[in-house]
């Protein structure tokens, strides 16, 4: 087993951070100074390594960009009113990470590495987690195969890496969906509950056709029969309908087991909502909503946290929403914005204090 004080630390010189201006930045733009690197060959894991920020060296016939064995993880790190650095439920991401691993036939990464040198990184570029509003230090592990080899076949070495990204909000306006009928997404027994490079490849196309029509993304809906809604594009998707807070369920293994979507689930039972996780039909959404019930959608997700929807179309029946006027989804946001602040109590324990 590898040991903490077996990473190595090799730090920059002189640090990016002196040019730049941590306010109102863009999602995913820039990287911190230091990022962590490691390799898996003959069955172990090694050079494990924390250095400067910098570009790789790779073979063109790296296995990854052929066959598409990659995976990775969002993470988001915060400072509380007294400076103090956390990461909001790096456990949760650790075991989701293996899980992908595993479908994507990949070596389990050790929680030595991941933590724990997920941990040391994100200590070394602290300064780097902003303290603006909506801001957060965005926390990218990802593993993709690394034979330089051309062959249809599980890798045999692989690259583990961490990025620090100082960011912005995802999306900055409540959003308009369009509900999507002619692609798919995912399917039973397929890689959808997995966070696969190539599931977030395979749905732009149909985003961009919905981007045509004037909508900012899809939901989508199952293979069989386009009646029962999925997730969103880059979220998972809550609906208040009545005294319930209502999603879809992971039981097909379709729908990835979002950390957010957990969280915010978890806030919206203490605030007296009854949860079910459940198939749920778009003609379910449209009777509710043509009954006045239908009261809040939104999606969650690390990059987008609480994001909300203000139309929701299905062929030629649009639903329309009052963002300004709802309590819930903007109720939850600020509790979990309070929480990663340090200013209500993290009676879950969700935040991983950095030393």
């Amino acid at each position: 087993m590898l040991a903490t004080s077996d990473i190595t630390i090799n730090k920059v010189e002189r640090s990016k951070l002196q040019d730049l201006n941590l306010e109102n930045l863009p999602f995913g733009k820039f990287f911190s100074d230091h990022m962590l690197e490691a390799d898996y060959e003959n069955g172990e894991w090694k050079n494990v390594e924390i250095k400067p920020y910098q570009p790789l060296l790779l073979s063109p016939s790296v296995a990854a960009l052929h066959y598409g064995q990659a995976i990775f993880e969002g993470i988001k790190a915060y400072k509380d009113r007294e400076g103090n650095s956390y990461i909001f439920r790096p456990q949760d991401n650790f075991r989701r990470f293996n899980i992908s691993a595993e479908r994507m036939q990949m070596p389990e990464v050790p929680e030595e590495i991941f933590m724990e040198g997920m941990k040391q990184l994100v200590a070394l570029d602290k300064n780097w987690i902003p303290q603006t509003e909506d801001h957060s230090l965005y926390i990218r592990p990802f593993m993709f195969s690394s034979d330089e080899v051309i062959g249809v076949k599980p890798s045999e070495s692989y690259k583990f890496m961490i990025l620090l990204s100082p960011t912005g909000p995802y999306y900055n306006t409540p959003m308009r969906i369009y509900v999507e009928e002619q692609y798919v997404r995912a399917v039973p027994g397929g890689i959808g509950y997995a966070k696969a490079a190539g599931n977030y490849g395979a749905s732009m196309y149909a985003t961009a056709q919905a981007k045509k029509k004037g909508y900012d993304q899809v939901l989508w809906t199952d293979a069989f029969e386009h009646k029962y809604v999925q997730e969103i594009g880059t979220m998972n998707v809550i609906f208040i309908i009545g005294d319930k807070a209502v999603t879809p369920d992971l039981g097909a293994g379709t729908i990835l087991a979002g950390v957010t979507r957990d969280s915010a689930l978890t806030l919206l039972k203490e605030a007296g909502f009854t949860i079910e996780e459940r198939p749920i039909s778009v003609d379910e959404l449209i009777d509710a909503y043509k009954a006045g019930v239908l009261y809040e959608v939104f999606g969650t997700g690390t990059a987008a946290t609480i994001t909300m929807i203000k139309e929701l179309r299905y062929k030629d029946f649009v639903m329309n929403f009052n963002v300004d006027q709802w309590k819930t989804a903007p109720t939850i946001k600020k509790w979990l914005t309070d929480i990663r602040e340090g200013k209500r109590e993290d009676k879950y324990g969700w935040m991983t204090k950095i030393g």
